[in-house]
């Protein structure tokens, strides 16, 4: 089961059907995806608060996830929590001259996949990781919307 809860805290366009459509396609290709997912919209200063808090790194980010069963300790339907920075992608799409669209539900599912183990650390797995990545939002995500 898939639970999908969705929050925009500062101006963003994308609604929240489409961040849904987005994760439903990606339950469907990593399997590890399921049980109730937070995902929320937030500025600049949220988001670079956030990664000072809990990642020690006191800038802006894109994206952010916390896993709920990281520690594998607590048993629970609750995947965890997305935090996307939405003028931070908006100035990444600019730099990877990408629709703002596309950008956003790339770090939706870059979110996604950390929630559930994925990490970039090593070159196999980034390779892995950024693979799937990209497969999942050329079939789900926006095609040239901005």
């Amino acid at each position: 089961m898939l639970g999908i809860s969705y929050q925009a805290v500062v101006v963003c366009p994308v609604a929240g059907a489409e961040v849904k459509k987005i994760v439903r396609f990606a339950a469907r290709r990593e399997k590890k995806i399921r049980g109730r997912i937070d995902v929320t919209v937030v500025g600049d200063a949220a988001i670079r608060s956030l990664n000072r808090r809990y990642r020690g790194k006191d800038q802006v980010t894109d994206v952010l996830s916390f896993a709920w069963g990281e520690d594998k300790k607590m048993p629970s339907r609750y995947l965890g929590q997305i935090y996307l920075s939405y003028p931070q992608i908006k100035r990444q799409a600019r730099v990877f001259q990408a629709p703002v669209a596309e950008e956003f539900a790339r770090m939706l599912v870059h979110g996604l996949l950390h929630l559930v183990g994925y990490d970039h650390v090593r070159r196999a797995e980034a390779e892995r990781m950024f693979s799937l990545q990209e497969k999942i939002v050329a079939h789900a995500g926006p095609k040239g919307r901005s």
